[in-house]
């Protein structure tokens, strides 16, 4: 696959600091990084962005991550292998993805649960890292950016 384009971070590099700027202020919480990038490669793989499904993947091997979590992602539900609060990220991260499926995006369940495991400065935070890899997800999908991109 070939790209249609140059990265629109790379056309307008205000955008790339914004995005990176966003994404750095997600993460400055007590949320584990490995549930930011758990919830990153789950995202990437509904939205169909292969150059994030393989970066996260990639992340969370360099981060120790066994193979069994990785390919578990996709099936989270089913999966042994995720604590309940990185499930209740999961299902926070499936709803605010996918939010024209259901009549109400955001279940009570999946939000209560995710309130269960995280206060409300991690849920923000939570938030703030979903937004920001649906949108890194949806500039690749649409320039069709593929894995193993250099900008």
């Amino acid at each position: 696959m070939q790209a249609r384009m140059t990265h629109p971070t790379t056309v307008l590099p205000d955008a790339m600091t914004a995005l990176l700027a966003l994404s750095r202020a997600s993460r400055s919480g007590t949320v584990p990084g490995t549930t930011h990038t758990l919830v990153h490669l789950r995202v990437s793989q509904i939205n169909g962005c292969s150059l994030c499904v393989d970066l996260h993947a990639q992340e969370l091997k360099e981060a120790g991550e066994t193979d069994q979590r990785i390919w578990g992602v996709g099936a989270w539900r089913e999966s042994p292998y995720f604590s309940d609060a990185e499930r209740a990220a999961l299902a926070l991260a499936e709803c605010v993805t996918r939010l024209a499926d259901r009549p109400d995006p955001v279940p009570d369940a999946v939000w209560d649960d995710a309130a269960d495991h995280y206060d409300e400065r991690e849920l923000s935070s939570l938030l703030l890292s979903i937004a920001a890899i649906n949108v890194w997800n949806r500039l690749n999908a649409a320039t069709r950016q593929p894995a193993g991109a250099a900008w």
